[in-house]
């Protein structure tokens, strides 16, 4: 008899590899989802959080993949999503809530000025990623946080206004293109590859455009001498937080592993800083430090 080995079974990751390289999207899509499903239906929500949303994202960006995809699967998905945002003993819960209460003791100034502090650690990241096909708007971190930072003390140039608003429309734009879920990745010293996907954790993308966007309208509004300006929000503060990297990767619970904690620590010095009014030139240089901060180096 000839000894012919038996194919060994597909892992969910070659799965997903296969389709990211052939381009099907609505099989990518169908692929979290059912991802999503078993994990939620074993309770591990974590995973059941990472993949629904990436499924979600997908099929959101483009009505050819929404219409290939199915009512029945995407309304699913949507019901299971909204499950999900009641959980509160998920850290994609749990710190933005924590965040959202902290920041009611803070002026628009001080929560601006919170949020420009989380983004600066992206910055580093943002380079990395940068390089990526379709990727370059997250090479532009580094100047929009410096510039939104500098207009808290001077407005900006037309120039920059407009490079600003660029960045910002960009992010968005990529938010929904196939560079951002098709599969590119960086090399991470010590770890595993960071997918650009990985930045769906927390919304990544969609809270930096928001952010800027805020910022814009802000600075239209004081050009303008408005009665009323436009109020931050919070939610950007958890960005670096980057959960999807960690459960993706299987770096165990989220509120133990290392890098988190440390981030976690980050958010609550810098909520001290400017709820006690560090002087923005001491601001300023913890952004010029963050800046050159490797968020995922050990």
């Amino acid at each position: 008899m000839f000894g012919f080995g038996k194919k060994e079974a597909k892992t969910p990751e070659d799965r997903l590899d296969e389709l990211q390289k052939k381009r099907d999207w609505a099989g990518l899509a169908k692929a979290y989802y059912e991802l999503g499903v078993s994990a939620m239906d074993g309770g591990d929500l974590n995973h059941a959080q990472l993949w629904l949303h990436r499924a979600d994202t997908i099929y959101s960006a483009d009505d050819t993949t929404y219409e290939k995809v199915g009512d029945k699967l995407t309304d699913d998905c949507s019901d299971r999503i909204g499950t999900l945002e009641d959980e509160e003993g998920l850290l994609y819960n749990a710190a933005p809530a924590e965040i959202e209460a902290r920041a009611e003791e803070l002026s628009d100034v001080q929560l601006r000025i919170w949020g420009m502090l989380s983004m600066a650690r992206l910055v580093k990241l943002g380079e990395r990623l940068s390089a990526l096909p379709g990727c370059h708007v997250l090479g532009e971190l580094g100047w929009a946080v410096e510039m939104m930072f500098q207009s808290t003390q001077a407005p900006p140039t037309q120039e920059e206004y407009q490079r600003l608003m660029d960045v910002c429309n960009g992010l968005y734009e990529l938010g929904d293109s196939q560079a951002f879920y098709g599969g590119g990745e960086i090399n991470v010293p010590g770890g595993a590859p960071f997918q650009v996907f990985d930045l769906n954790g927390m919304g990544v993308l969609l809270e930096l455009n928001g952010f800027l966007d805020s910022h814009l309208r802000l600075l239209a509004a004081l050009s303008q001498k408005a009665d009323e300006l436009p109020t931050a929000e919070s939610s950007v503060v958890a960005c670096a937080l980057l959960p999807d990297y960690y459960v993706r990767t299987g770096a165990g619970r989220l509120e133990e592993v290392p890098r988190i904690k440390a981030e976690l620590a980050r958010i609550s010095d810098d909520y001290a800083a400017v709820r006690d009014q560090l002087p923005l030139e001491e601001i300023g240089k913890k952004i010029t430090q963050y800046m050159q901060l490797d968020i995922l180096a050990k």
